[in-house]
């Protein structure tokens, strides 16, 4: 089969702009859109949703999109694929089908299921398997207009549907590699039109505004074409792709359940105004295991943050840390864990008074919600005529409230049942993916030569390169790439793994891996147990790592003037 498939994405995560599909429907020609809702945090937000309702348990979001549009992606003809399904899919299509039927909609529902493995892990709130793109496919090669699904992997939304078009088999590693990096870039949405990246100013502020989605044209062989409706917000370049390549990523093997692609063989170049296009990409045997994502409780917690302003804000520091560790030692009960943050947001002689002031923030947890509830807001709030000068705090604190953990455990692929549930009913068994090939270790990859000695200036590494971070369970990866070959040059040989521990202090006690990645002009750090127990459990001020990569670039360094 030939010609150009184009999937569009409206959705990168449970929450995002409502209007999307609507916009993606109406904005231009697609065959297919995907919605991504589902991440390790949404996972345990809708395992507590079906606690309180075991028909519960997906994303109520997408029937409420599908109620505005699904007559119009009938009428164009777009079939829709979403991973909104959550640990419910079949609840989900059951209830495609009665809003299908009460607005008069003929189109047929399908969904994909056997992720679940919660009862298999006592004590998790939900387990799920990471399934792959080929119940999706046969879903649709039995005529589906909608399909949903329950915890798939991002990129399986666009590796399915490709799958069905082109007639790609198991064993077809490129071609599914080259859908896979197509799958990535659009998973998250607007951050491959403009979103969250480190250069948006130079496109200016109203280009920006309100970016448009991505889309792919995808070819037969696997490459493809990335770009956006005419007329819509945003911009996409070989940055913005650049940027959302790396996010979430490792090293060179991007391993999931349909294929491993091999990020150092894609080439990204300019093919237009908005138009991006991705080939060369190079895929192994996918992994003979499948990754399954373990939400449970992890505890209680609560938090409470004192403001200290002006003079001897040490002092006040020292002195309302030794209150509350006297009442702690006074509780019935004490938090099992007390963790305290200062940050010196204070400013001497300033001329406001959040200028002048610092914030002490204190964060406990323990298994028992007593110990994190009333006892510790009281303690806090009774320092109010009795603690540091000019006492108050951003809020008072409340009730403890539970917090979630993640763990990625895995499991042989042949233990998973995946199972495609066709609109006629029939139940259809996909197999696991087939043993086979590998390509050649991948070496340490062939830095450039460096940049000749020169004069330096003290300046933030964001003049010369760009950087997109984010979470994977307790880890935190930040990608860095250079915006010119010699800038490269620079880059590569100074952004060592001990550089980068010294510009991000709190990882120089944890394991930092670099990877070179050539093509792409880029560093990829993985920093592992920053994010501590993962977003949930709220570890750290940036709980994802959002940020992370902007604080980097912010961070001074000796850089050779002739970059700047």
């Amino acid at each position: 089969m030939t010609g150009v498939l184009r999937i569009g994405n409206a959705s990168g995560f449970y929450g995002d702009r409502f209007d999307a599909l609507r916009e993606m429907l109406t904005g231009g020609e697609l065959d297919v859109l995907t919605g991504d809702y589902l991440a390790e945090l949404t996972m345990l937000i809708l395992g507590r949703d079906r606690l309180k309702d075991p028909a519960a348990g997906y994303a109520r979001t997408f029937l409420r999109q599908l109620e505005e549009c699904l007559g119009l992606a009938h009428e164009r003809g777009v079939r829709i694929v979403a991973n909104a399904g959550g640990l419910n899919p079949a609840g989900l299509a059951e209830r495609v089908r009665e809003l299908a039927g009460r607005l008069g909609v003929p189109v047929r529902v399908a969904h994909v299921e056997g992720d679940d493995r919660t009862a298999l892990h006592p004590g998790a709130l939900a387990a799920h398997a990471y399934l792959g793109g080929f119940g999706i496919a046969e879903c649709l090669r039995a005529g589906a207009d909608i399909v949903v699904t329950g915890r798939v992997s991002d990129a399986a939304l666009v590796t399915g549907p490709a799958a069905a078009r082109f007639g790609w088999r198991p064993d077809d590693y490129d071609r599914l590699a080259g859908a896979v990096v197509a799958g990535h870039v659009l998973e998250c949405g607007a951050q491959a039109t403009g979103g969250n990246y480190a250069f948006f100013a130079e496109h200016g502020l109203d280009r920006l505004r309100r970016p448009g989605f991505p889309l792919a044209e995808i070819h037969e062989d696997g490459g493809c074409v990335v770009t956006k409706h005419p007329g819509t917000g945003g911009v996409v370049d070989v940055g913005t792709v650049t940027a959302q390549l790396l996010y979430e990523t490792g090293g060179a093997r991007y391993a999931g359940p349909d294929v491993t692609a091999r990020l150092d063989t894609v080439r990204l170049s300019q093919d237009g105004p908005d138009r991006v296009r991705i080939e060369g990409v190079r895929g192994e045997a996918p992994p003979p295991t499948l990754k399954v994502g373990l939400n449970r409780l992890g505890g209680f917690r609560n938090e409470v943050t004192f403001v200290l302003t002006g003079l001897d804000i040490e002092d006040k520091a020292a002195l309302v840390r030794q209150q509350m560790r006297d009442a702690f030692d006074a509780a019935k009960k004490p938090p099992a864990e007390v963790r305290w943050d200062l940050v010196r947001t204070d400013r001497p002689d300033a001329d406001t008074e959040e200028c002048a002031s610092a914030l002490l923030r204190l964060v406990v947890r323990d298994q028992d919600p007593e110990a994190v509830g009333r006892a510790f807001s009281g303690a806090a709030i009774e320092l109010a005529l009795a603690g540091y000068p000019g006492f108050h705090v951003l809020a008072p604190p409340g009730k403890g409230a539970p917090y979630g953990v993640f763990e990625a455990a895995h499991v042989p692929q042949d233990a998973v049942e995946h199972i495609a549930v066709l609109p006629d009913g029939r139940r259809i068994s996909v197999p696991p993916a087939p043993e086979g090939r590998v390509l050649a270790d991948v070496p340490e990859p062939a830095l450039p030569e460096p940049l000749p000695a020169g004069p330096v200036r003290r300046a933030p590494l964001g003049l010369v390169a760009g950087a997109r971070s984010g979470d994977k369970g307790g880890d935190a990866n930040v990608g860095v790439w250079a915006r010119s070959q010699d800038a490269w040059r620079w880059l590569a040989h100074e952004l060592t793994a001990d550089r980068f521990r010294q510009l991000v202090p709190e990882s120089r006690t944890l394991t930092v891996t670099r990877h070179a990645l050539p093509n792409l002009r880029a560093l990829n750090f993985v920093v592992e147990g920053i994010l501590g127990e993962g977003v949930a459990a709220q570890h750290r001020f940036d709980p994802q790592a959002k940020a992370l990569g902007e604080w980097l670039r912010s961070r001074h360094l000796d850089i050779p003037e002739v970059l700047l």
